[in-house]
């Protein structure tokens, strides 16, 4: 017996279940708008250098010629010959360039950077940060810095909250980071300079990795065993249609501040329901407050009209289905051990390349909309909606193919999509959109992929005792993808040297990480192992007695009670719980 026989007792999946699920589930919605906000929030608009202070284009006006041709003379064209140059105008006006069916040029007149400021164009964009504070041209890297700040607050959120999760409890940092989300991402709206605007933004990003790190903890906490995969699978696309409220919000605001307050202001709405979620009973009694866990579990009980269970559950019967999650609550295990032995070694070194480089081409993709010569707007509605047919193709591919073919496929199709596109011209915007959107959907069926991949390569235990080594694993691991959605957008700099050297980082890591997964072993109708002795002799080839060469004291151990656990944003840290089976949040 255990936790999950108690959750069948009360109800199972009940009424409770779906209002639990459904509620926790609902932020993720705007978690999308978190992660890709930058798109908008620092779009880059249409912008040419203002004019010399001594001229205006009304001064002009005696010119017959319209007010874009009129600009030649002050701004000279980019490299592509087809708009003005965006950081350069001439010291001199050039006349002669608006003269009737003029054959004149000005290629070698001198130039100078904009040192009266630039004009900006507002079809596209009303306000961003970018106009806001002239993150064009030599200051254009601080446009991307933006993002990466904000993903180094979700790496840094996801070890501390992971921690403040265990001491405190999930309802109570879960609550935490949803006002805590609410005020600083409105507060980000009202910021007056670039710096203060990143301080919100990485405060931001810690509360961001605090609402999913602890709402998935919380939510699954409740599911009973049978139903956690469909659970997490069908709340995963509540990530997918955010991606396309997203574009519909930034289209109708197209203010940055306005559009930084719609998509922070609903977390008080959360906050303030956030007080009815109950805490995970399993939780409470691993740190001895068993009083409150049985009062939720007839909280639970009553909502799923199980009102006789009230007088049969008591703390013995608590107890006594808790008893080896209790005897193993002391157990600690780090990512140390994770590459104590050489299968193990071998397995974690590969999944850490795979995740890097999955988030890396994913956040490389997706915070690069403009590129494409479409609308942006119409770009981000496309990006997620791809969602849906790449998480269905992942699951068939897995089905049928199995796990490492099906990693490693995404990964080199990805790769494949991603370097074509570097041959594309630029006018040729329906081809380029429709390889970028392969793109996006074959990295989002690589993440699809290793997260089940990773919970069945790692064993359930490592000793006697019940744990939660496979998390461990996944929390490892998975931080690798923060570090690689944080690099992403500082490559994209790197169009500056060459405007093709970004797409090669991103194709490149695809390929190489393709490879490592390659050297992963098949799961597919693989019993899951149980031991690292299990994975050294099943994956490895090598025998028990081998393994305990390694001068590793293992043991045999039993299988922990539950699911996977499918998390991303797990802190790296010693976890002492129960798995819980997860959603795939990019």
């Amino acid at each position: 017996m255990g936790f999950a026989d108690l959750l069948d007792e009360v109800g199972g999946f009940g009424r409770y279940q779906w209002l639990h699920v459904t509620l926790i589930s609902l932020p993720g919605l705007l978690m999308a708008s978190q992660n890709l906000l930058n798109n908008f929030v620092s779009g880059i608009p249409e912008h040419h250098c203002s004019l010399l202070s001594n001229y205006s284009v009304h001064n002009l006006s005696h010119y017959q010629v319209d007010e874009q041709q009129l600009f030649r003379a002050f701004i000279p064209l980019d490299s592509s010959g087809n708009k003005l140059d965006g950081c350069r105008r001439y010291v001199e006006p050039q006349w002669q360039l608006l003269g009737a069916n003029s054959s004149a040029n000005a290629s070698h007149a001198q130039t100078e950077e904009c040192l009266d400021g630039w004009t900006y164009d507002r079809s596209e964009f009303l306000a961003t940060t970018v106009s806001e504070w002239d993150l064009v041209c030599s200051l254009r890297p601080l446009k991307q810095m933006i993002q990466t700040i904000y993903m180094g607050g979700v790496l840094t959120g996801a070890i501390i909250y992971g921690g403040l999760s265990d001491r405190f409890g999930r309802r109570s940092v879960l609550i935490w980071s949803y006002l805590q989300l609410g005020v600083l991402g409105c507060s980000a709206a009202l910021s007056p300079s670039y710096s203060a605007y990143c301080v919100f933004r990485f405060l931001s990003g810690m509360a961001v990795s605090g609402v999913i790190l602890n709402g998935v903890s919380l939510k699954v906490e409740w599911i009973p065993t049978k139903e956690r995969t469909i659970v997490g699978t069908l709340t995963s696309f509540f990530f997918t249609f955010g991606q396309m409220i997203l574009a519909g919000l930034a289209y109708w605001l197209r203010d940055w501040r306005k559009l930084q307050v719609v998509t922070c202001a609903p977390q008080f709405l959360f906050f303030a329901y956030s007080w009815w979620y109950s805490e995970s009973a399993r939780w409470l009694v691993l740190n001895r407050r068993s009083d409150e866990a049985l009062k939720s579990l007839h909280r639970v009980a009553r909502i799923n009209g199980k009102p006789e269970m009230i007088d049969k559950l008591t703390l013995e019967v608590l107890h006594s289905h808790m008893k080896k999650e209790i005897e193993s609550s002391h157990s600690s295990f780090t990512a140390y051990d994770l590459l104590k032995t050489k299968g193990m070694r071998r397995i974690s070194i590969c999944l850490i390349a795979v995740w890097f480089s999955t988030s890396f081409a994913y956040y490389g993709l997706a915070m690069d909309l403009q590129k494409f010569g479409v609308s942006i707007y119409l770009m981000q509605i496309i990006f997620g909606a791809v969602d849906f047919p790449a998480k269905l193709l992942a699951l068939g591919m897995l089905s049928y193919l199995g796990r490492r073919v099906s990693q490693a496929a995404c990964l080199f199709l990805s790769a494949l999509v991603i370097f074509t596109n570097i041959f594309v011209p630029t006018d040729m915007q329906t081809i380029r959109t429709t390889l970028a959107c392969l793109g996006k959907g074959f990295t989002s069926a690589s993440f699809t992929t290793v997260y089940l991949y990773t919970g069945e390569l790692y064993p359930t235990v490592i000793s006697s005792h019940l744990c939660a080594f496979r998390q461990t694993g996944m929390g490892f691991v998975s931080t690798f993808a923060r570090v690689g959605s944080m690099a992403a957008p500082a490559v994209l700099i790197l169009d500056e040297v060459l405007p093709a050297l970004p797409s090669v980082v991103y194709g490149g890591a695809a390929v190489l990480a393709g490879f490592f997964a390659c050297f992963l072993p098949e799961t597919l109708n693989v019993p899951l192992p149980d031991t690292i002795e299990d994975v050294e002799e099943k994956w490895c080839g090598r025998s028990p007695t081998l393994c305990q060469k390694e001068d590793v004291s293992l043991k045999e151990g039993v299988a922990c009670d539950g699911d996977v656990v499918l998390m991303e944003n797990v802190a790296l840290k010693d976890l002492k719980e129960p798995e819980v089976t997860s959603l795939n949040v990019l």
